[in-house]
């Protein structure tokens, strides 16, 4: 049990104001806390006290924490905010671990970092508790963490091969805002609608024998609505290494991100094996849940055997998830040196068992990008849909291509440098 002997409490007038900056930056954090716990957690606090420091953290703890991973995240925010004398340089030395005095010798946990970056983000981040024994006259350093409309464009469209490691984690960022809406698939199943656009006769008459057979308002039912499932097939082999962590980490904000109407997203990586991450997914923490993924999958940055990984799929998992028309997304960029045969094979098989198959290519980024890869040539005629997925923006075209089921994105061109190979750019 932690022990925080050293506790700054708030004034009592100040109480409720540092209890709900203190919730801005868990939720900042990552925690899911809106102002329903807000209220809780200062009723628990006028119940219980804050005399005892230990019950105040548990008090706390007891109202913003549901799930085991958000314990780590909490207890760092609630030191940084509640207790560390030494706030501002230990946020400092968390974001900028190059400023002179607070370097420390080991890179911080993910926990630790996620507290800092939150207790930092924007002008709604709290100011430190104040210290009795703090020097009046200590220069302050005054960290702007704010980015810019103009560096947001410029990350929408950057490349994420040659991202920064700070560009990286603001493209991160930016990923645990977007969202992949998908629209519900109409079954033959019906059920009672009142502005529905087919009669239910039989309900009709059964209500007219309680007016003595008089119909007075017709029934109506429309059909019953169902949402797919996401399932995603993800390369993590060498030559996809940055392109697999972005896309996976958008992937993790599409499975915790309620609403979007996917009933459930399945995720498996593959370089020389197959893996399934789908319960890694369920970590509500990102980091947290591609660092167990990663543990899991042991051929992160290897080869690639994609007609050997696509076949496990079909054979092992193919019924169990793409029941009931499930949309596939294949992230990879099809450099396979397999026998094309089994690729081939193993791609329509694919293609015919899910509703829409959609190939994400990061090699689309190039101008003269041309079908000459053996691999690439073997899966292109069974996919639907041919995209790019090399920056935010190419995935933010993911919307697009799911809502219009008409669109195939760079299919047709590529297909007709198939069949024509003079069609074909000179170079790559």
């Amino acid at each position: 049990m932690p022990q925080y002997t050293d506790l700054p409490l708030p004034e009592h007038p100040k109480l409720v104001e540092n209890l709900t900056h203190f919730a801005r930056a868990l939720r900042k954090a990552g925690l899911p806390v809106g102002p329903g716990r807000v209220l809780t957690a200062i009723e628990a606090v006028a119940v219980a006290g804050f005399s005892a420091k230990p019950d105040f953290y548990w008090t706390l703890h007891a109202c913003f924490v549901n799930r085991p991973e958000e314990r780590q995240v909490f207890a760092q925010v609630f030191r940084l905010f509640w207790r560390d004398p030494r706030y501002m340089e230990h946020m400092m030395a968390m974001l900028l671990p190059s400023v002179r005095g607070v370097q420390e010798e080991k890179p911080p946990e993910d926990a630790a970092r996620r507290a800092a970056e939150a207790l930092l983000d924007g002008a709604e981040a709290p100011a430190p508790p104040p210290r009795d024994d703090e020097d009046d006259g200590e220069s302050e350093i005054e960290v702007d963490a704010r980015q810019t409309a103009a560096t947001e464009e410029r990350l929408r469209t950057l490349d994420f091969e040659q991202m920064s490691a700070d560009e990286a984690a603001e493209a991160r960022r930016m990923l645990a805002r977007l969202s992949l809406p998908v629209k519900p698939l109409l079954t033959r199943r019906l059920t009672a609608d009142p502005t529905g656009r087919r009669a239910d006769w039989r309900r009709t008459l059964r209500a007219s024998i309680r007016t003595g057979g008089e119909i007075t308002t017709i029934a109506r039912r429309s059909p019953v609505p169902r949402w797919p499932a996401l399932v995603v097939l993800c390369d993590i082999s060498g030559s996809m290494a940055s392109y697999s962590r972005m896309v996976l980490h958008f992937v993790h904000t599409v499975a915790n991100r309620q609403g979007q109407g996917w009933s459930r997203v399945h995720a498996f990586t593959f370089g020389t094996r197959l893996t399934n991450i789908t319960r890694h997914l369920k970590t509500r923490d990102a980091d947290s849940a591609l660092k167990a993924a990663g543990h899991e999958a042991r051929d992160w940055q290897g080869g690639t055997r994609i007609g050997a990984s696509l076949h496990a799929f079909n054979r092992d998992w193919s019924r169990r998830v793409l029941g009931q028309g499930a949309v596939v997304l294949l992230i990879t960029d099809g450099l396979d040196r397999d026998d094309p045969a089994l690729l081939t094979r193993e791609m329509e098989r694919l293609h015919l068992s899910s509703r829409r198959l959609i190939w994400l290519n990061p090699l689309l980024r190039w101008d003269g990008f041309a079908p000459r890869a053996q691999g690439i040539r073997a899966m292109l005629p069974h996919v639907d849909t041919f995209r790019a997925a090399h920056s935010i923006a190419s995935l933010e075209a993911l919307a697009q291509a799911l809502s219009d089921p008409r669109d195939h994105g760079e299919k047709a061109r590529l297909m007709a440098m198939l069949t024509d190979p003079a069609k074909a750019p000179p170079g790559r």
